[in-house]
């Protein structure tokens, strides 16, 4: 029988993925342990097999809200979902991601994220499809909008990929590397933004036009 859980059991849930997201994303999850994470919390040790099951469930947990700090779906889906043209939508959603690429105070979830990318764990499989796959869904229907074909044409997964796997290189790539490479490129919001934009839809537009071609 499941225990019922306390008034505050969600609270304190949610400081535990907190604290095992900064955790895991410092150390990684091989060197991230069970007892760490509780003690930093202030929790009991049983806390992690309490709220999460193991140590591996609370990991899975943390990529899929890492993923969320990114960008969540319910924010993607309003932004894919306003009124307006389907390359404003885009263009909104690219601004959206370049625009945390200049963040100065990235959370915790873009190192885990890079840790992931660079090292995939067991738990790769459950966060594409908890927390990556829900999104492309919503994503190629915006981009097969923009190049009027339907979503599931392979090359509307090629654009999208094109599209915005920069963007997420972006955001989880080491500020320092960015600033001591590209340091003009976090000055200027604005103007990264409309650069990055201007970039995309010229090769969706490309793209567009070489499959009109073809039909």
């Amino acid at each position: 029988m499941k225990r019922a859980s306390r008034p505050d059991g969600a609270a304190t849930r949610q400081h535990l993925l907190d604290t095992a997201g900064q955790v895991f994303a410092a150390r990684g999850f091989a060197d991230a342990t069970s007892k760490e994470i509780c003690e930093r919390a202030g929790t009991p040790m049983a806390s992690v097999n309490y709220h999460f099951g193991s140590r591996e469930a609370l990991y899975e947990a943390a990529l899929v809200e890492a993923h969320r700090q990114v960008v969540s779906l319910d924010e993607l889906s309003a932004l894919t979902e306003a009124p307006g043209d389907a390359r404003d939508k885009l263009r909104a959603v690219i601004s959206r991601f370049v625009g945390l690429s200049t963040s100065t105070s990235a959370p915790w979830g873009f190192m885990l994220m890079l840790r992931e990318v660079l090292s995939p764990s067991p738990a790769m499989p459950a966060l594409i499809e908890k927390a990556v796959r829900p999104k492309a869904t919503v994503l190629l229907g915006l981009v097969g909008e923009v190049l009027q074909l339907n979503p599931h044409e392979p090359a509307v997964q090629r654009a999208l990929m094109f599209s915005v796997l920069p963007c997420i290189a972006l955001m989880i790539a080491p500020r320092q590397v960015q600033a001591a490479l590209l340091p003009a490129v976090a000055k200027d919001r604005a103007a990264l933004v409309e650069d990055f934009t201007r970039f995309v839809m010229a090769g969706l537009d490309a793209v567009a036009a070489a499959h009109k071609v073809r039909k």
